[in-house]
């Protein structure tokens, strides 16, 4: 049977204990050879701090989602569902739906590419409620709206939908394109 890549949805800001309570069952459980990778999205983000000092910190890119690459039968679907802090898999009708190599591959950031001749976007021209698309970036072609504008830092945030939730998430000026 193939091993596919799955995602599995948590209690957001328990990514990590998931992830970590996951291996733990998978090993005691004898399932290494079926479950064999865990993945949680994350970027580098480089902020500036008071004093002009940059500070580089990991952000989760999809908060409350854990990536799985495992066999789906009951014993492993079951293992996995039961971890504390998982609330189910993304599929339809509660059957997990396994993503693409193109899916995990935009989704761990591997796929980066920007719109060449986008034009510049400066901040004055960015406000709350407009409509976004996102260009580069593990989040490229999502859609979303600007929920707020920090023309200090050059970073907005947005409101995504990915998995059907809408999800906060802060992008830098140069990584979306205003939609019309």
């Amino acid at each position: 049977m193939a091993k596919r890549w799955y995602v599995v949805h948590t209690y957001s800001g328990y990514e990590n204990k998931v992830k970590a309570d996951l291996e733990r069952r998978i090993e005691s459980y004898g399932l290494q050879n079926r479950v064999v990778d865990i993945q949680i999205p994350t970027e580098e983000v480089t902020e500036v701090k008071e004093g002009g000092k940059r500070e580089t910190k990991e952000n989760k890119v999809f908060p409350g989602y854990v990536l799985v690459r495992m066999e789906v039968d009951d014993n492993t679907w079951s293992v996995v569902r039961n971890t504390p802090g998982v609330t189910g898999f993304v599929g339809i009708d509660g059957k997990p739906a396994p993503l693409t190599r193109a899916e995990f591959n935009k989704m761990m950031g591997r796929s980066v590419r920007g719109e060449k001749g986008a034009p510049q976007r400066t901040m004055t021209n960015l406000e709350p409620g407009q409509a976004i698309r996102v260009t580069s970036g593990p989040l490229a072609d999502f859609n979303g709206t600007i929920s707020e504008v920090n023309a200090e830092s050059g970073k907005v945030k947005v409101t995504l939908t990915i998995f059907g939730r809408e999800t906060p998430v802060e992008l830098t000026v140069d990584q979306i394109a205003t939609v019309a």
